[in-house]
């Protein structure tokens, strides 16, 4: 779990270039939040009527990858529009300063938007799984005949595939790099001519062979473990590589210790706070954000199911889906007041499940308690922090790329005809074009004059979802999905026996 949950805030914190105190806290907080709302997730507690709170299972809860990838996007639109500060060179290079205020914004609009997810709980489970039918099972594959699923199949392998694919470029490779901070554009002069800034340790320019080197021994020592590990190290390969990657770091002096120093000994949850706010623009693409994190949990929800050998249909599992989409809507409006990004259901359980054979709820609760008392542990939040950059890089590039396989093996579970190829062709277009040439967008409306303060916000919340790639792939898939009518003539019409045909081959 770990690897999962304290990326995302070290990602936020170099993203708004805040300083280690508060970056040490973001750690701390996702952890404590974790630990807390995992506890909640893996109740089973009865509301009125058949409404529950929590699906009783072992359910990890972390911070989503797509909320990672829009997030990014948001921040790139308050320094694009001067909510957040930035300082031009006189050659031009463009410097980010620390800007805070953005990650309460942040907050505060995920608060809001999060009251959607709750609502969504409160739509009956069956016409839930009928709109957003379970993706991660893997048992069975759907019939070309059956087009709602193969639809959603679609659907969600591109948006997910999208997700990992655009962090690779955003924050894994960057990092790998030297860091995905300033840096990574190799100004000529300034705090970030060199990575991950001038007062590191052993600063050198971005791309440098040394920090390749880091980045590569971290993601080498992941593969080791797959070929050579136990069944325990290949589950904690991610660990392991950033252990490697660190302890070669540190004999070479890359590790800079002052985050371990100045983090407190004790610590917990508002020790530091940001101001809330909300930033319109951000409003429509993080309900889009929610939407995907329901269709997320709906299909955590049934693979826990399955390997836990409960029942993935009839009443009582319809309750697990919507109390556990309950508390993924309730996460997300709890963690905003935690000051943690939205949280919601995650699947790293659901393969430690199979191989343990564990799937008692007590395991779980451990768990949360080492999480809460690592957040509270304020050293452990400095120890993470000074993780280098290139370790962290090529541990979170391999993280990102499972993401981005997860949507490739969700797309393997649709029998394509001529409609879906073209229906993905498209949304391709969009998510591949925003990854290759992220900057298309960016003037789309230069040319409307003196808009209104409500349009312009209008306009900026189209650009965020154009800009980014999960969510204009998304948006084109469901758009031609609904408009462009149904193959009535498919190899079941026609008469095509599968069997048989397997059978003759």
């Amino acid at each position: 779990m770990l690897a999962g949950l304290i990326t995302p805030p070290i990602i936020f914190a170099s993203s708004l270039n805040l300083d280690s105190e508060t970056s040490a806290y973001m750690i701390s907080a996702s952890l404590i939040a974790c630990g807390i709302l995992s506890l909640v997730q893996m109740s089973r507690i009865k509301l009125f009527g058949k409404y529950y709170l929590g699906t009783g299972l072992i359910s990890v809860v972390g911070t989503s990858f797509a909320t990672l990838s829009t997030a990014n996007a948001i921040f790139d639109a308050m320094y694009n529009d001067g909510t957040c500060p930035s300082t031009t060179a006189s050659d031009g290079t463009v410097t980010r300063e620390a800007c805070p205020d953005a990650y309460g914004m942040l907050l505060g609009t995920s608060l809001i938007c999060s009251f959607l997810e709750i609502f969504m709980s409160f739509v009956p489970p069956r016409i839930l799984k009928r709109i957003f039918p379970p993706m991660v099972t893997g048992k069975t594959k759907p019939r070309m005949s059956n087009f709602k699923a193969n639809a959603m199949f679609l659907i969600a392998g591109t948006v997910i595939l999208m997700i990992g694919a655009s962090l690779i470029g955003s924050s894994g490779i960057p990092n790998w790099g030297g860091g995905s901070n300033d840096c990574s554009s190799s100004p000529a002069s300034g705090f970030f001519q060199f990575c991950p800034n001038i007062n590191a340790p052993r600063p050198l320019p971005w791309g440098s062979p040394e920090f390749i080197g880091l980045g590569f021994l971290s993601f080498i020592s992941i593969i080791l473990m797959e070929l050579f590990g136990s069944p325990f190290l290949k589950n904690i390969s991610i660990i392991v590589g950033l252990v490697i990657g660190c302890i070669f770091a540190g004999g070479f002096g890359y590790i800079d210790g002052s985050s371990i120093k100045t983090a407190p000994a004790i610590t917990f949850l508002w020790v530091h706070t940001f101001k809330i706010g909300v930033y319109p623009p951000a409003i429509l693409p993080m309900l889009a954000v929610y939407i995907s994190l329901a269709m997320e949990a709906i299909g955590d929800i049934t693979a826990t199911s399955e390997v836990s050998r409960l029942p993935v249909d009839g009443e009582e599992f319809d309750s697990r889906i919507q109390g556990g989409v309950l508390s993924d809507g309730i996460g997300g409006f709890l963690s905003a007041l935690f000051t943690v990004s939205p949280l919601s259901v995650f699947a790293q359980n659901n393969g430690v499940i199979a191989i343990t054979r564990c799937a008692n709820r007590g395991a779980g609760r451990w768990c949360c308690f080492f999480l809460i008392l690592f957040g509270i542990l304020g050293k452990i939040s400095g120890v993470f922090l000074a993780i280098p950059y290139p370790v962290l890089g090529g541990v979170a590039t391999f993280l990102f790329a499972n993401v981005a396989v997860s949507g490739i093996r969700v797309l393997s579970y649709n029998n394509f005809s001529r409609r879906e190829r073209f229906i993905l062709a498209a949304a391709l277009s969009f998510g591949v074009g925003d990854l290759l040439v992220p900057t298309i967008f960016t003037h789309l409306f230069d040319g409307v004059d003196n808009p209104s303060k409500g349009l312009r916000g209008l306009f900026d919340s189209i650009t965020i979802v154009l800009s980014t790639p999960f969510l204009a792939a998304g948006v084109v898939a469901v758009t031609l999905n609904l408009i462009i009518p149904q193959e009535l003539e498919t190899e079941e019409s026609r008469g095509f026996d599968e069997e048989a045909h397997i059978m003759k081959v």
